[in-house]
C-alpha cells in the first residue's frame, strides 16, 4: 500500500493557493492545512496577552508557554477550514486587521517557526488520506521531501485585485499591503518566502481558479498512478 501522498503548495499572498488548496484536497479526499493559519493563530496568541508582535524577546517566551499548552489546533477538513486556541474558535478573528498587522514579524522569529515546523509535519506525517499543506516554506523547509511541490503565484496587481475582492479594501491600500508582506517574508532571515529548487511554478494570472485546481489535481493524479 502506497503512502498517503503530500502535496506542498507554497505562493504568496492573494496569488489563490488557499482556493486552489483546499479544492484540490477536496477533489481528492485529502486532509488540508493552512499553514498561515497557525501564524496567525500564535499572532493573535501572543496579542490577546498584550505582547507587542515586535517584541521578539516577548514572542520567544510565549512560543515557551504555547508549546507546553499544546493548544494550537487546525482544523484539517477542507470543507471546514478554521483554527482554535486553547479550545477556542478564533477562525474569524485570525483575519482582522490586527493580526494582520502582526504576523509578518511574529513568523519571522525562529523560534516560533520552529515549533510551527514541528506541528506542521506532525500533521502531515499522521494524515491517513493524503494532505495538501499550504503556505510559504513548505517546499524548502517543512517538507522538502513531498512528491509534489508547487509555487502558485501571480501578478501583483492582479493578486491585490483578488485580495481587494475578498476583504472588501480599496485595491490601492490592498497593493502596499501586499508590497509589504512579500517584502517582510521574501527577506526575513529565517525561512525566507522563495521558489524551492525543484518546486513546479503555476502562474494564475491569466487562469481561472478552476484551470488551476484541475492542473494540480492532474499533476497529483500522475504522481501518484
Amino acid at each position: 500500500m502506497p503512502n498517503p501522498l503530500v502535496i506542498a503548495i507554497d505562493g504568496p499572498s492573494g496569488s489563490g493557493k488557499s482556493s486552489v488548496s483546499r479544492a484540490v484536497a477536496t477533489e481528492l479526499g485529502f486532509d488540508y492545512l493552512d499553514t498561515g493559519s497557525m501564524y496567525r493563530a500564535m499572532t493573535w496568541f501572543i496579542q490577546d496577552l498584550g505582547i507587542d508582535p515586535n517584541d521578539a524577546q516577548a514572542v520567544i517566551q510565549s512560543v515557551a508557554r504555547l508549546a507546553m499548552a499544546d493548544v494550537i489546533q487546525p482544523s484539517i477538513d477542507p470543507s471546514e477550514p478554521g483554527i482554535r486556541v486553547s479550545g477556542k474558535d478564533i477562525s474569524v478573528e485570525i483575519r482582522g486587521p490586527q493580526v494582520t498587522q502582526g504576523v509578518s514579524a511574529v513568523s519571522a522569529v525562529a523560534a516560533v517557526r520552529e515549533l510551527m515546523v514541528n506541528l506542521q509535519r506532525e500533521i502531515a506525517t499522521n494524515s491517513k488520506s493524503g494532505i495538501v499543506v499550504e503556505g510559504r516554506d513548505i517546499c524548502a523547509v517543512v517538507l522538502p521531501e513531498a512528491p509534489v511541490r508547487l509555487f502558485i503565484t501571480a501578478d501583483p496587481e492582479i493578486r491585490a485585485n483578488r485580495r481587494a475582492e475578498e476583504t472588501g479594501q480599496a485595491v490601492a491600500t490592498t497593493i502596499e499591503d501586499l508590497a509589504k508582506r512579500d517584502l517582510a517574508d521574501s527577506t526575513r532571515a529565517v525561512s525566507p518566502l522563495e521558489i524551492a529548487p525543484g518546486a513546479r511554478v503555476i502562474d494564475t494570472t491569466y487562469m481561472d481558479l478552476s484551470e488551476v485546481i484541475a492542473q494540480v489535481v492532474d499533476i497529483a493524479r500522475a504522481v501518484r498512478g
